[in-house]
């Protein structure tokens, strides 16, 4: 069937004519539906079922669609008042408490980490200059997170850029850009060092 055709039948026939494509529709997939159905009972049966689900879900173009997630939101400190800034100290006072200084203190801690003010904490990132605050996932609180913790992720080893992305709230060609941008940083440093013998 052309493209122009398929356009001008509508989502419907996109979606059938994939799911005749992937095998879906036909009697086999019928039969492994009641072979499933029939094997297993309860939650091991929804498990088996959101296994064997391959359907992309598709928007109104027959395109796939892109994964809802909810944007960081950056608080920028020049913008509060001095109002906002007095109430923010007097709700939120600075007080002394115990948090870990080092890695090995941290390492055997609960997780997820209640520490959002340590800077390998992923739920907020602070500037180092300007002290603009951004909340990487404003539709999470901290105790809902899976991963909350950089130097955890470091520790277990390489990862896929979407799995950054994924921790991190960003999109892979956002990573990907990011890697780029501190490789060439690391590489100049290194051009920097042999310059250092030519230095009084």
């Amino acid at each position: 069937m052309g493209g122009a055709q398929l356009a001008g039948r509508g989502r419907e026939a996109r979606v059938t004519e994939w799911e005749v494509a992937m095998g879906d529709g036909t009697e086999e997939a019928n039969e492994r539906d009641e072979a499933l159905g029939a094997a297993t009972e309860g939650s091991l049966a929804l498990a088996l079922a959101s296994t064997t689900e391959d359907k992309p879900e598709l928007d109104g173009d027959g395109r796939r669609k892109r994964r809802e997630r909810a944007r960081a939101h950056t608080i920028s400190i020049r913008r509060l008042s001095k109002t906002e800034l007095a109430r923010g100290r007097m709700l939120y006072p600075e007080t002394d408490y115990w948090k870990p200084k080092t890695r090995a203190e941290c390492v055997d801690m609960e997780r997820p980490c209640p520490f959002v003010s340590c800077k390998y904490h992923l739920y907020v990132d602070v500037h180092p200059i300007r002290g603009s605050i951004k909340v990487n996932f404003t539709d999470l609180e901290v105790w809902e997170m899976t991963e909350t913790c950089a130097l955890d992720i470091a520790d277990r080893g390489g990862i896929t850029l979407e799995e950054v992305g994924e921790i991190m709230n960003l999109t892979r060609e956002r990573v990907r850009q990011v890697e780029t941008a501190g490789l060439s940083k690391l590489a100049a440093l290194t051009d920097v060092a042999r310059l250092k013998d030519y230095v009084f």
